[in-house]
């Protein structure tokens, strides 16, 4: 007895959801990423205004003076949605934990100077607050933005701002054996040095900016886009050259974050500002506004860096990110 089984391919009725389908058509499968993003977010059959904020929709456009008439024509060029974000970051953080351990078991820190490692409390650790800072800001995007494909890249920056704020204090605490020294001294810098008080009032003005797009701006590309290649390239790079190169094993993740940063807020910034000449011009005027009163706020800690050289340094970071910003239509 022979059995003849034919094969028999039976095609699905659709591909995707009708969502999905309204965006990309009918017969084309969707990916994982817009399926995760793509109008997740509910726009109608609200109960009731927030009692917060009676006169706005709980989700609610109005919230920014920026205007879009598709709040999903930005998408990440990382394509990250909750479960490729968590494996990205899930590799990352078993290199970042193999270099801490290495760095810990061959004491690799044993033989720095004194006057670096000062100087690395001095600069570097006080930082941690800075990413607390920077975590509430982007969790208030999250929660006052609109569209998902923006708001889910707030919540996953604002998860990776407490990641960075915890390599910091391990940094801290590899430099004091396990003593809490630094991260103190950390704590009471932020609060009263005169070298940090400006960073810390442009950051908690930061905090009631009515205005999430401006929040976004002000924290994600300006703040960001001075501080991080001033001091996790340009610094780093110095303290490798004294003889503290293990540091650029304990300060990858932010490097390589820093680079992810750049790359979705400029193709965000590049959307926006191509929708019109209005949004063009708001971002110029928000970046014309904080940009120099950032600046300010790093030079002294420019010149913790780099001595005589912070000026020149920090210059150099802000011509940068000038130029990078004229690149994406947002031009001072």
């Amino acid at each position: 007895m022979s059995l003849n089984i034919a094969a028999k391919e039976i095609k699905p009725l659709r591909q995707n959801y009708g969502h999905i389908a309204r965006r990309i058509g009918e017969h084309k499968p969707a990916t994982r990423y817009q399926e995760a993003v793509y109008d997740v977010q509910p726009t109608t059959n609200f109960h009731y205004p927030p009692s917060w904020d009676p006169g706005r929709q709980l989700y609610d456009t109005a919230r920014t003076a920026i205007v879009m008439q598709d709040w999903y024509s930005f998408t990440d060029p990382r394509q990250f949605y909750y479960t490729s974000y968590v494996a990205a970051r899930a590799k990352q953080q078993e290199i970042m934990e193999s270099n801490f351990e290495l760095v810990e078991k061959r004491n690799l820190l044993q033989g720095l100077q004194p006057e670096l490692a000062d100087q690395i409390r001095q600069v570097l650790i006080p930082l941690r607050h800075y990413e607390y800072g920077a975590n509430m800001n982007n969790q208030d995007i999250c929660h006052r933005g609109y569209g998902t494909t923006i708001t889910s890249l707030a919540s996953f920056n604002g998860f990776d701002r407490i990641g960075m704020a915890q390599y910091v204090s391990r940094i801290a605490l590899l430099l004091d054996g396990n003593e809490e020294t630094s991260l103190n001294v950390a704590k009471q810098a932020w609060l009263n040095d005169p070298a940090w008080q400006g960073l810390r009032h442009v950051m908690e003005d930061s905090f009631v900016l009515d205005d999430w797009f401006e929040i976004l701006l002000v924290q994600d590309v300006l703040m960001d886009g001075l501080l991080y290649p001033l001091i996790y390239e340009r610094f780093i790079s110095q303290v490798a050259a004294q003889g503290g190169s293990t540091f650029l094993m304990l300060t990858q993740f932010m490097n390589e974050w820093s680079e992810e940063n750049t790359r979705w807020t400029n193709q965000l910034l590049k959307v926006t500002a191509s929708e019109s000449t209005e949004n063009a011009a708001l971002l110029a005027q928000w970046t014309q506004a904080w940009l120099a009163r950032i600046e300010a706020a790093l030079a002294p800690i420019a010149q913790l860096a780099f001595g005589e050289q912070g000026a020149e340094q920090l210059a150099a970071v802000k011509a940068e990110l000038v130029t990078r910003l004229a690149k994406q239509g947002v031009k001072v």
